[in-house]
């Protein structure tokens, strides 16, 4: 397992191979800063090509997941001029936290949210680009940028992407919040739990079927996965018969294969704890 760094920001628990991730900045409801930013970068670059680390759980601390972005970066860059030449620190701040959700988004991990409280602007951003989200039913969402004179720049494809262009058009152009329930409606969140001990129940469950499954095969498959619709059908479903072919013929596939037939645990669910 990769060393982990330590973080400011950020509370790390590494519970066999499930790293979770705590948003610790309760003091602002877990507002995105670019240190934040910078330091979830970093983990994700760490645990990247790490087996060990199978799953991550991202989950806020103080009741809330996180409350968008940081006002005192904001009105640091607003302090800061825009000199010949340089990109503006708008521009830097507000990119920096579109690699993040790309770098989030194509992790070989299956990424879980766990939300509670607030989630807004970057937080549902980080929502977006999860694998299976979960939220306690007194969780409330929104997209508020319009309402402040400003665009959710980074956030928006990714909203896109997970509920659709006509449902996005609602929550981010009328700034609207909605309660967990009409999340799940919309897709954004997978489960609902009534309260504490639901959520974690579900936590458990979601993980237990992640050590269930092979970890390359899993890995390929949410590869795959974000590429339909970028690259033509065909030449898709050639590219997807051979990466079928070679999981057949790999490790993972004789050892699923036989655990099957013979009726007990594969490999990666025994020795996974």
């Amino acid at each position: 397992m990769t060393r982990l760094p330590h973080c400011d920001t950020l509370r790390l628990d590494l519970h066999g191979s499930t790293l979770f991730i705590t948003l610790n900045r309760p003091e602002v409801r877990n507002a995105m800063s670019l240190r934040m930013v910078a330091e979830l970068s970093t983990v994700f670059t760490l645990i990247e090509t790490d087996p060990a680390v199978r799953a991550v759980v991202l989950r806020g601390a103080g009741g809330h997941f996180c409350a968008g972005g940081d006002l005192h970066d904001m009105a640091e860059a607003r302090g800061r001029p825009q000199e010949g030449g340089q990109p503006d620190p708008f521009h830097t701040l507000n990119r920096a936290f579109g690699r993040l959700l790309q770098q989030v988004n194509a992790a070989a991990n299956i990424v879980v949210t766990v939300l509670e409280g607030t989630v807004m602007g970057g937080g549902l951003g980080l929502v977006c680009v999860s694998d299976v989200a979960l939220a306690g039913v007194q969780t409330r969402f929104a997209l508020p940028e319009t309402s402040l004179g400003v665009i959710p720049a980074q956030i928006a494809p990714f909203v896109v992407q997970r509920i659709g262009l006509t449902q996005a058009r609602r929550l981010a152009l009328l700034g609207i919040t909605v309660d967990a329930h009409e999340a799940r409606a919309l897709g954004l969140v997978h489960q609902v739990a009534e309260g504490d001990a639901e959520l974690d129940t579900q936590l458990q469950q979601v993980l237990a079927r992640v050590r269930r499954c092979a970890p390359d095969a899993t890995a390929r498959t949410k590869a795959l996965l974000h590429r339909v619709g970028q690259e033509p059908m065909a030449d898709l479903l050639d590219d997807a018969a051979a990466l079928f072919a070679q999981a057949m013929r790999g490790p993972e596939g004789a050892e699923g294969t036989l655990a099957f037939i013979q009726k007990r645990p594969p490999g990666w669910a025994e020795n996974d704890h």
